[in-house]
């Protein structure tokens, strides 16, 4: 084969480690930080056989990395910028070419928030001025690892018994795993409910970061 074949040869064997949901999903549980096989099967609810399976060829084709601590391993992503950037740059084309996708998104995704999201240069001008709330709805431990600057950490799930931790005077941007992830989706359609004013974050956590924009972190 000459240099471009091999390349392309390359390439196939990316798309075929991306060719899978659970391997997907893996991918967006990597981007919020490092973790365990175990942590990752419960996170993704499938077998830790599976979850090792999906892992071993995600990192045949160089998209993540382990190591070894005790009896665990642990993954994250490799090159971590050029990998949630391949994601970001699948999800434009799936919600443009696909027609399931567009589906999903008219009856699930823009039936919770038709709102325009606001962009990561938006709320990083009015984190500056102090005229935004920032609402992680992640879980807590990927909080703990890196967050938006000054974020507020409210999982999904406890949202509703929490939100007198919420300022009624303020606009509220909300954002979670990325720009798929439903939990942001889910947290606005409840705030407005309740009388909230709140819109999300265009994207994620990952791709703030891979903006280069300034993170948090919490002990």
């Amino acid at each position: 084969m000459g240099p471009k074949q091999r390349v392309f040869v390359g390439l196939a064997e990316i798309a075929r480690a991306l060719g899978h949901a659970h391997r997907l999903e893996l991918l967006e549980h990597l981007g919020q930080g490092e973790r365990s096989v175990e942590d990752l099967a419960v996170r993704a609810n499938l077998t830790l056989a599976n979850t090792s399976r999906h892992l071993q060829l995600l990192r045949r084709a160089a998209l993540v990395e382990g190591r070894r601590a005790g009896k665990r391993i642990y993954y994250r992503l490799a090159g971590e910028m050029a990998v949630v950037g391949l994601l970001l740059a699948l999800s434009r084309v799936g919600e443009r070419n696909s027609a399931e996708i567009a589906r999903v998104m008219a009856s699930y995704f823009r039936a919770r928030d038709e709102v325009e999201p606001v962009s990561r240069n938006e709320l990083l001008e009015r984190l500056r001025a102090g005229t935004a709330t920032v609402l992680d709805v992640r879980l807590e431990d990927e909080f703990a690892y890196a967050h938006l600057p000054d974020a507020l950490n409210i999982p999904l799930a406890q949202l509703e018994r929490r939100l007198a931790e919420l300022p009624a005077d303020q606009e509220i941007v909300a954002y979670c795993r990325g720009p798929w992830c439903v939990l942001s989706f889910e947290a606005v359609a409840l705030l407005r409910q309740r009388g909230y004013r709140v819109r999300r974050l265009e994207d994620g956590f990952p791709e703030w970061k891979m903006a280069g924009l300034p993170i948090g972190h919490s002990p």
